[in-house]
């Protein structure tokens, strides 16, 4: 590798990383001399290593670290080839007025006007204003202004007209569009300047609402407009965190419809690369996107998107998904990420991977823990002489189901890590899964009737809230923790109301008046109302900086802050007490509920696969989903041992399943699975099987919940068999009827 200026000779540089690359620019690694570098002065320095002053410093594309002395005013990464100017160097060379959308239809005009040989228009002069305009940062920058300042709420280009501008020049001769797109590259190769201001940063708003970028109808199209979406992600990726935080102010404000394009744009190129790298890949060597900085400015990019989404939410976060990650070796992936070994990993961006993917992973890491705990065991019995069990072994009296539960667990706590298994006093049955399963439904539907007086009940929302009055001792909140972090590491749903707030405060994300909205609805408008009242807020709404909560119906008054029984809310106050009112219904009142509950959960799934997860798809996870039940989606997956699939008395059966009303159908589900909610990732996902245990009889239909096993007899008649389930649905619970 070596660097030259003009004809002076040259210099070894002989430094590499694994990781980075050093040198000047092309194939030798050399400081420009070529027609591209018009305006730079060659620095004219001794070939002797001893008198030359080296810099280091990184590539503003591909953030590669680059090695090359202090007297040069450019040079080009030989990673990415992009032209680093360290002094602006870009400048107009002649008077050119910016485009704006105005004046590229009076382009036209004028072109139109101006017949060719064959009579038709000359669109040479439009050609060469769009040609001067976007291989030019100076000119580009300062194209489409709206007239305002560049803030965080404005980025100073009127995005609608250039979005118009590239409709009509995108219906215009292909050499007009051929002139765009080799311009719009050479300025991603050389904007010209470090990219340090707010104001800097103009041309790439213009360039990202190009839509050509996403447009792939052959694969030479395809590559080409993928090599100009990588330079702008590289540059978009490697701005400052200030600069960072402009872009998702920006992207924010982006119309649903093209934020999500932007999304989309981005997985597609991710999805191009991972695709292209799988197919050259050789069996056995390191995965090649651990070093690719195409996927790493690509997924920065994306977490910049994420970041707006957040901030208002546009898209579904499952929109964020990109399948081709699930198709990568994620266990890998995740254990790269855990050692912090400095490579990318798609765990730095779990917003990538699906809900399956992150399942996976948690599935592992439960697992491995679960193998550690077992390990232990055997060592402690080899060594110690003394025996336990690999599994966590529950046996729980039916009639003391909490009392027995909560002394367990409390005397297991060390182990709760290990694999669960549930024995009911008194009752057959080995523990193969349907057991936990009912255990947990029984647990829950305990812990959380609004009798019991742990948590309080909204009816609007339907929602549960802790409740502030309850006079539960802070082991039944940590058993309720534990049975949250146990169900999740042992795959189990649970039928949990709790809203989205819950599973931001486990993540310690702030609650906003926006989750108050969901949890109390009625409550949440009027402080909303409250907010945007235009009389004067005191002697209309007579409220004090005191809140309040109900304990056995009587109002309990506590102020929001020292002496808030004295200070009235007033227009000027209003905010604060809002504020105020939202923090105390969400976290001072319900403080020392919700710090037990928050230990017992940490102490079950306190560990890294958790946090790949959003606090929603927590949630998912826990309660699975709520989506209706896809009825031919199951049956799509379900699996026969003695029946045939096409044979009538099966049909009779999705007959019925289908013409049962919701409730019903979900009851059949429970019977069936222990739980009415269908896995996070949906029914597809769902193992279902029907199996036939007999001819005829008056026996009742079997299920063997660990197995989401529905076993029947080859009733007679559509209407036996119809009824025989119904009642098995209505009357069953544990082995037998109530």
């Amino acid at each position: 590798m070596s660097l030259r200026s003009g004809a002076k000779g040259s210099l070894g540089i002989g430094t590499s990383t694994a990781s980075s690359a050093f040198g000047g620019a092309g194939p030798s690694g050399n400081i420009l001399n070529d027609p591209m570098s018009s305006g730079i002065t060659n620095g004219e320095y001794s070939t002797s290593p001893s008198n030359m002053t080296m810099t280091v410093g990184k590539c503003m594309c591909c953030n590669s670290n680059l090695k090359f002395p202090n007297s040069v005013s450019c040079f080009r990464c030989t990673v990415c080839q992009t032209i680093n100017d360290l002094k602006p160097s870009n400048q107009r060379t002649e008077q050119t007025i910016p485009l704006t959308l105005d004046r590229i239809r009076t382009l036209i005009n004028t072109c139109e006007n101006l017949n060719g040989e064959r009579g038709t228009p000359n669109y040479d002069l439009l050609e060469q204003a769009v040609q001067k305009t976007f291989s030019n940062w100076s000119i580009l920058n300062e194209s489409f202004s709206n007239g305002r300042p560049v803030t965080l709420e404005d980025c100073g280009v009127s995005l609608e007209q250039v979005r118009e501008a590239y409709r009509i020049l995108l219906e215009l001769p292909v050499s007009v569009i051929r002139a765009m797109m080799k311009s719009i590259e050479t300025i991603l190769k050389r904007p010209g300047r470090m990219l340090k201001r707010k104001e800097d940063i103009k041309f790439l708003m213009i360039i990202l609402e190009n839509p050509l970028l996403a447009q792939h109808n052959y694969p030479q199209e395809s590559q080409y407009h993928h090599n100009i979406v990588k330079r702008v992600f590289g540059l978009l990726s490697n701005l400052s965190n200030e600069l960072h935080h402009f872009l998702v102010n920006w992207f924010t404000r982006h119309p649903t419809a093209i934020f999500r394009k932007r999304v989309e744009l981005v997985n597609s190129f991710i999805t191009f690369r991972l695709a292209k790298q799988q197919r050259s890949a050789s069996p056995g060597s390191a995965p090649a996107y651990e070093t690719d900085w195409r996927i790493s400015s690509a997924a920065r990019v994306m977490a910049l998107l994420f970041a707006a989404n957040k901030q208002q939410s546009k898209i579904s976060l499952s929109e964020f998904y990109n399948t081709m990650v699930d198709y990568i070796a994620l266990i890998s992936d995740f254990d790269t990420w855990e050692q912090r070994s400095g490579k990318f990993a798609f765990c730095q961006y779990p917003f990538l991977i699906s809900m399956g993917g992150k399942m996976q992973i948690m599935e592992f890491d439960a697992k491995r823990q679960m193998d550690g705990k077992a390990q232990e065991a055997f060592f402690t019995l080899i060594l110690q002489k003394r025996i336990t069990l690999p599994h966590l072994v529950l046996r729980i009296r039916r009639d003391y189901l909490i009392e027995d539960s909560l002394t367990q667990i409390a005397a297991n706590e060390m182990d709760l890590k290990k694999s669960l298994r549930i024995e009911f006093v008194g009752e057959d049955g080995v523990d193969a899964g349907g057991l936990r399963k009912e255990w947990f439904l029984l647990l829950v539907r305990h812990l959380f009737d609004p009798q019991f007086g742990m948590f309080t009940w909204d009816e609007d929302s339907k929602l549960c809230w802790f409740n502030p009055a309850s006079f539960e001792t802070s082991d039944q909140y940590y058993l309720v923790g534990v049975i949250i972090g146990l169900a999740i590491y042992n795959s189990t749903i649970l039928d949990v109301h709790f809203p989205l707030a819950c599973y931001k405060k486990l993540f310690g994300i702030p609650v906003t008046l926006e989750d108050l909205k969901v949890l109390r609805p009625a409550f949440a408008r009027g402080l909303e109302q409250l907010l945007t009242f235009e009389g004067d807020v005191e002697s209309t709404f007579c409220r004090d900086f005191v809140g309040e909560y109900v304990v056995f119906d009587e109002v309990k008054r506590v102020p929001l802050l020292p002496n808030g029984q004295n200070k009235p809310v007033t227009n000027e106050n209003r905010d604060e007490y809002v504020r105020r009112y939202v923090n105390f219904i969400l976290n001072e009142s319900v403080t020392k509920q919700f710090d037990p509950f928050k230990r017992g959960f940490n102490h079950v799934c306190g560990g890294n696969a958790l946090s790949l997860f959003q606090p929603e798809e927590i949630e998912l996870l826990v309660r699975g989903s709520a989506e209706p039940l896809e009825i031919e989606q199951l049956r799509a997956v379900t699996i026969y041992e003695g029946f045939r699939e096409d044979e009538k008395f099966i049909q009779n059966f999705w007959s019925i399943f289908k013409l049962m009303n919701p409730m019903m159908q979900r009851k059949l589900l429970t019977f069936v699975t222990g739980t009415d909610r269908i896995p996070a990732t949906g029914c597809a996902n769902l193992s279902f099987k029907i199996s036939c245990i007999g001819d005829d009889c008056e026996r009742f239909p079997i299920a063997h919940t660990c197995f989401n096993q529905l076993c029947l007899y080859r009733y007679s008649s559509k209407k036996k068999l119809e009824e025989k389930l119904k009642r098995s649905i209505m009357e069953s619970e544990g082995f037998g009827l109530k």
